[in-house]
């Protein structure tokens, strides 16, 4: 019988979260199995269990991995803006940036079954990104481009917005390529920012 092929110890981890994902791009977070990573990863199907307990605890890395790198993204886009508002804005679109990049982890990060017991590297990885946006909205609020109130609700308004044009992008439901899907990001993030600063007291509306 052929060899399996030899790895690294300390690349294993890695390799088997990278043939994750690309078998999650195959089958779905529910049908792929721990056997099958291994053996796409090329070791032995005993290999996964020296980082992960089972299948859960995989998906919960792959997430959490998903997380850092959309932390990251927003970070990395933030950076670009001149002020706080613009940094908003890019915020946003660093987020539908990653997901054209990265649409298996999306999938993992917000889709996958819900494991039978928490798993605490997912659960501060979510909430890293999810803190960068809040610190985007804070910063924002502090320049008086943005009303006064609870950060989080502001925060959830432009959350839903460009994960809702992610999931679109990602499932091929807009008559859009990767770069119109950007350029779209743009206009959204301008029209959900303008409806927050015109929407006083955190999101209630004077009636």
């Amino acid at each position: 019988m052929p060899a399996k092929r030899p790895y690294h110890r300390v690349n294993l981890k890695q390799s088997l979260l990278d043939s994750a994902v690309t078998l999650i791009g195959e089958v779905g977070p529910q049908a792929f199995t721990l056997r099958e990573v291994a053996r796409m990863a090329g070791v032995s199907h005993n290999a996964p269990y020296r980082h992960f307990r089972d299948k859960d605890d995989l998906l919960a890395a792959v997430a959490a991995e998903g997380f850092d790198g959309l932390t990251e993204e927003m970070k990395k886009a933030m950076a670009k803006g001149r002020g706080a508002r613009e940094r908003l804005n890019l915020a946003g679109r660093g987020y539908v940036h990653f997901a054209l990049q990265s649409p298996q982890h999306l999938l993992v990060m917000f889709e996958r079954p819900k494991p039978a017991e928490p798993r605490p590297e997912h659960a501060e990885s979510a909430q890293r990104a999810f803190q960068t946006l809040l610190d985007a909205i804070a910063a924002a609020q502090s320049e008086g481009l943005l009303p006064k109130g609870d950060p989080q609700r502001f925060a959830f308004v432009a959350w839903s917005g460009v994960h809702g044009l992610a999931k679109l992008a990602i499932g091929g439901q807009l008559p859009f390529d990767a770069k119109r899907t950007l350029d779209f990001a743009k206009y959204l993030t301008e029209v959900l920012a303008n409806g927050m600063a015109n929407t006083p007291s955190g999101g209630r509306r004077r009636g």
